[in-house]
């Protein structure tokens, strides 16, 4: 890291590992922007289309069969229904459009910025502090059976394939292995819970924490 301060942090997380709710909290004690839902909804609004719709495309690959179709009318000459490249809202799209909010954030500092890539996308950055939240399988399967107590009985299935979803859009965009060590500065287990990890960031990076408002 150098002499630079670190003004970014990513925050990558299994699913079920609570990351997204460390990745707040970590937010709330540094008074940083904490960058979450955010970026599909920037995405959208700069695509023009609506949040709903990119929620659909949200950590997920167009299927197999639009892709395919899709190389074949490039491959032949032939535009998607007509429309420019960059009129068409894809999956590949949408991970373009949030890599360039991702890039306007880090340059903008002071903000958390939870999965999609942004360790991949702010990779060898100077002043970006990169993090990845994993948990143990009963962890993850107690989080599971609490947040969908109806499909209890196939959790593990979900847990795997949620992430089996993340880990193929890091590979296709970036070309890189969304749970590969060298991406991150540290690897940290939920079940220490979030003061603990909190007290780890801050150590490694030396941030303090916000100062309080004071009410006069």
């Amino acid at each position: 890291m150098g002499q630079v301060p670190v003004r970014v942090i990513t925050v990558e997380r299994e699913y079920g590992s609570r990351g997204g709710e460390f990745a707040h909290d970590l937010a709330e004690r540094l008074g940083w922007r904490l960058l979450d839902s955010e970026l599909p909804c920037a995405a959208a609004r700069a695509a023009g289309v609506s949040p709903e719709l990119a929620k659909k495309y949200d950590e997920r690959l167009d299927p197999w069969y639009y892709r395919y179709g899709k190389i074949f009318w490039q491959d032949s000459g032939y535009s998607m229904s007509g429309l420019a490249e960059d009129q068409v809202f894809d999956s590949q799209r949408m991970l373009s459009l949030i890599r360039q909010e991702i890039l306007k954030a880090a340059k903008e500092g002071n903000c958390v910025l939870v999965g999609r890539g942004a360790a991949c996308a702010l990779a060898g950055q100077p002043g970006c502090f990169h993090v990845f939240v994993y948990a143990t399988a009963s962890a993850k399967r107690d989080w599971f059976a609490h947040a969908f107590p109806d499909r209890v009985q196939h959790a593990d299935q979900h847990l795997a394939a949620f992430d089996k979803r993340r880990a193929a859009v890091i590979r296709k965009f970036y070309q890189q292995e969304w749970c590969a060590r060298g991406l991150y500065h540290m690897l940290l287990n939920s079940c220490i819970g979030n003061e603990t990890m909190i007290a780890a960031v801050q150590g490694a990076t030396g941030l303090p924490a916000a100062a309080k408002q004071v009410a006069g």
